[in-house]
């Protein structure tokens, strides 16, 4: 703390976040002057190794940026490789990506859930705390990880960095016998995943708003997962949702340099917007199978919700939804002819979204005549969230300085709070777009 009201506050660490960063928060005689999360892993170059590969590697190269949601990256990367290759991925071979990243929604929204963001709602420093008191709350959210897991490792090959995805479909598809107990599995996560939004709907929710525009896919008859139109709901009375194609996206999301953080900063149409669970209920939420719908009006969710806080709520139900999906789809299932489509090398350039947990996901990739990768662009939800999680912070903050005194430690538990409610995947974010090497 400084003298004349002003005081600065720096977290160097932000704890249960996916990856590293931290927190500067500069405070002038009451009023919040600059909110910064500042992620400073260092350039992760992926772009640039993507360069020069052929376009059958990028699904698995990509799938390392994320440990926890690597099936988001290999689904925009197949998606992008195939559009410029001008394939579609239809019939059971999509079905089975669908399942596949139903998964991924399952393990990865869970993880968030208990282990990162209900300790803040509860009192307690991590989910180790609050597993001594209740014990039974944890090991719920563990069985419902433990389903998604499962899901990654029959059609994936294994939970962590899957092996199964190709351009095209799969390297191998699985019997129906092979999924029948992964759907009894499912059957039993399905009853803790319902209980779990309810627990989730009895926190205490602080009042906040969201101001941001949201930001997500949108599929004609269903809640978009693995693929959809980009579609920007406004903020303001009045406004009416609007959609690009995929192919404009980068017109649209346009990223810049911050001077504090290895990551981009990206802005909609130069204003600031979210993307994630709160956007795809606000764009799709109406799309929910009434039984899920049911369960969410139940929790208090009812139209758009743009309080933060209640993100928790949100990803809940999109746990139960992944669950009841990937029981329709294992239900339905028969197996294709072929694990996956010829998809030949062809020169252009392919462009490639899905809804990761953390929010939209785009690839896009530039081919050679012989499928050789000449340029690359990854653009990860985190980046496009930072200018919103830095407004949400200041706003906070300031309302918390309006209401009184507030001490340094009460401001650093409560920014890290609303960072978490985001549940930014930092590592993600960290990218580097150009490299220019020059030698004497």
């Amino acid at each position: 703390m400084t003298h004349r009201g002003s005081r600065v506050l720096h977290v160097g660490s932000l704890t249960r976040v996916e990856g590293e960063g931290a927190l500067l928060l500069r405070i002038d005689n009451g009023t919040v002057a600059a909110a910064q999360l500042k992620i400073y892993e260092p350039p992760r170059f992926f772009e640039a190794f993507l360069r020069g590969r052929r376009h059958t590697e990028p699904p698995d190269i990509t799938s390392r940026v994320c440990g926890i949601c690597p099936v988001a990256y290999q689904m925009s990367a197949c998606r992008a490789i195939e559009d410029v290759c001008g394939v579609t991925v239809d019939g059971q071979l999509a079905a089975l990506r669908r399942l596949l990243y139903c998964g991924e929604w399952i393990e990865s929204q869970t993880l968030h859930i208990y282990l990162l963001h209900a300790p803040d709602f509860l009192g307690y420093d991590s989910a180790i705390h609050l597993s001594r008191d209740r014990r039974a709350d944890v090991e719920r959210g563990l069985r419902i990880k433990q389903a998604g897991n499962a899901v990654l490792e029959l059609l994936g090959g294994r939970s962590i960095h899957p092996v199964n995805v190709r351009v095209g479909g799969f390297h191998r598809t699985p019997t129906r016998a092979e999924l029948r107990p992964l759907a009894e599995r499912l059957r039993r996560a399905r009853d803790d995943a319902e209980e779990t939004v309810r627990w989730v709907a009895g926190f205490d929710f602080p009042d906040a708003v969201c101001d941001a525009d949201l930001f997500a896919l949108a599929e004609p008859g269903t809640y978009a997962i693995d693929g959809g139109t980009p579609t920007v709901l406004p903020y303001g009375d009045g406004q009416e949702p609007r959609s690009f194609p995929v192919r404009d996206f980068t017109a649209h999301v346009v990223e810049e340099q911050a001077p504090y953080s290895t990551a981009l900063q990206a802005r909609l149409d130069g204003r600031r917007h979210l993307t994630g669970s709160l956007a795809r209920y606000a764009v799709s939420g109406h799309l929910l199978p009434p039984a899920v719908r049911e369960v969410a009006r139940a929790a208090g969710l009812d139209g758009v919700c743009r309080n933060p806080f209640r993100s928790i709520v949100v990803r809940a139900v999109e746990v139960l939804y992944a669950i009841e999906e990937a029981l329709r789809l294992i239900d339905a299932y028969e197996p294709p002819p072929r694990p996956a489509m010829d998809v030949p090398p062809c020169a252009g350039t392919g462009h490639g979204a899905t809804e990761a947990p953390r929010g939209t996901l785009y690839h896009r990739y530039v081919l050679d005549a012989d499928g050789i990768v000449t340029d690359a662009r990854l653009v990860p939800p985190t980046s496009q969230n930072q200018g919103a999680i830095e407004e949400d912070l200041r706003r906070i903050v300031q309302a918390e300085l309006t209401r009184g005194d507030a001490t340094d430690a009460g401001l650093t538990r409560l920014c890290e709070r609303a960072i978490r409610n985001h549940a930014p995947c930092i590592s993600c974010s960290a990218h580097f777009l150009d490299l220019t090497v020059e030698r004497a």
